[in-house]
């Protein structure tokens, strides 16, 4: 297996061609103000912008073309360096260059491009937009790629469904000494625990009722706890059998501090019998048990908040996460894991799904991306050491109708509905950051004692 590199990912539409970007590039690498001094340069195309910069690519044609080996890629980062020394100032690498990314400067005399900033790229740091985001999950691929994938392949998912990338990510690392429950649900139905006789899992996996996944699971690490092992104990389940149905023996492990890693992936219904309504379903959603007509509008009741719930039963690890955004997922799973070690960790993930949210199949991510960027979803982590802290910036959020427009079940909205909407979204906000503002009060308080 190869490696993979992070990168400087450009969103042309958040772009507001203010060139910021370019003038702290300029100050960080030429001590300059002037712009045409910066490696990373924002051009203007049709109504919006694009952008020339280095791509550090995988097969650099800069590289190849440069008959002086002055340009070489870097192994460990990945950064295409560039050495004075040797290069004789032919400019075939520009020729090379899809992307703009290498080119004369007439004041320095040579060539420049963009070498990464050593891993803090000055141009992200003044992006207010997010137009530059400094992508950082090669070091996933990096770290699990060459770990055994302990799902069989094949699994009969719905097209577009993230909630295997979920299954598969979280199995490869947590490892093979584990045990794992899936309730009634989507992850159960699209094969996790096999047809006729085999299992879809290299694991141990077994079905749980709906109300008793949390109650087997910790029977099952206080056996292998007795016996020596130390076997993790692993749930992924469905949000109706974890919120609504299974909250019972969920809420009793977590207060008795079980040894369990419980995930809760998070697509706001019981979608795998018919898309009814769960106690995660949001208001205003439409599902086959809130439907939508000249009387009814979709479901009337705001979503429980289960994440926060969990919270409240002080357990040792509570997170939320997004598959569009892996690499806080992944440090949150990676936590999750540690904590499960010797109480109970809580992993709420959020997984849009293609066929009851009504919606094409190829936009799953960028669903979940729009969920988290309109403060739809906030992503935090919780221990009782710390407190509760965003992990994800929740200011300048997008407008709302940027998400609900992009689905089919809130197609129906009427402005009164979208703002309740608005209004719950503005009070979980403030909720949020009250807890973890008061744990914030009460640290300063005893550091002062």
């Amino acid at each position: 297996m190869g490696a993979a590199y992070e990168t400087i990912y450009f969103k042309a539409d958040a772009c507001d061609g203010c060139n910021e970007c370019m003038s702290a590039c300029a100050r960080a690498k030429a001590q300059s103000d002037d712009q045409l001094q910066s490696r990373i340069q924002i051009v203007p195309s049709g109504e919006g912008f694009e952008l020339a910069l280095c791509r550090q690519c995988g097969d650099p044609e800069c590289v190849l073309n440069c008959p002086a080996g002055a340009l070489a890629k870097n192994a460990g980062s990945g950064v295409i360096a560039w050495d004075g020394s040797k290069c004789v100032n032919c400019l075939l690498c520009t020729v090379g260059c899809a992307y703009g990314g290498i080119a004369y400067d007439a004041q320095a005399g040579h060539v420049i491009k963009c070498d990464m900033c050593a891993g803090d790229p000055a141009c992200v740091k003044v992006c207010t937009t997010g137009a530059l985001k400094h992508v950082k999950t090669a070091r996933i691929y990096n770290e699990v790629g060459n770990l055994e994938d302990l799902f069989a392949p094949g699994l009969s998912g719905c097209q577009g469904c993230n909630t295997e990338l979920i299954m598969r990510h979280t199995l490869r690392r947590i490892g093979p000494d584990v045990v794992v429950a899936t309730p009634p649900g989507c992850i159960p139905g699209m094969g996790s625990v096999g047809y006729n006789g085999l299992t879809g899992t290299k694991v141990p996996v077994f079905h749980p009722l709906l109300t008793n996944t949390a109650s087997m699971l910790a029977g099952v690490r206080r056996h292998y706890k007795r016996m020596g092992r130390d076997v993790m104990a692993v749930a992924l389940a469905g949000d109706g059998g974890t919120a609504d149905v299974g909250f019972q023996s969920l809420s009793g492990a977590a207060e008795r501090g079980e040894e369990i890693l419980y995930i809760c992936v998070d697509n706001e219904g019981y979608m795998n019998t018919g898309m009814q309504r769960s106690g995660c379903t949001p208001y205003g959603a439409w599902t086959s048990t809130t439907p939508v007509g000249e009387r009814a509008h979709g479901k009337t009741q705001d979503a429980k908040n289960l994440p926060l719930l969990m919270v409240m039963h002080n357990c040792a690890y509570v997170a939320t996460a997004s598959t569009a955004f892996m690499q806080d997922l992944y440090d949150k799973l990676e936590r999750a894991i540690e904590a499960a070690k010797t109480g109970f960790a809580y992993l709420h993930i959020y997984s849009p799904c293609t066929t009851g949210w009504r919606f094409p199949s190829d936009q799953n991510i960028e669903v979940a991306r729009k969920a988290v960027e309109t403060n739809f979803v906030l992503l935090w982590e919780f221990n009782p050491r710390d407190g509760l802290q965003l992990t994800h910036p929740a200011e300048n959020a997008k407008p709302i109708d940027e998400y609900l427009e992009v689905l089919g079940k809130y197609r129906h909205l009427d402005p009164d509905q979208v703002e309740h909407i608005e209004r719950t979204l503005a009070n979980n906000l403030a909720r949020i950051r009250g807890f973890a503002a008061a744990k914030g009060t009460a640290s300063a308080e005893a550091g002062r004692g």
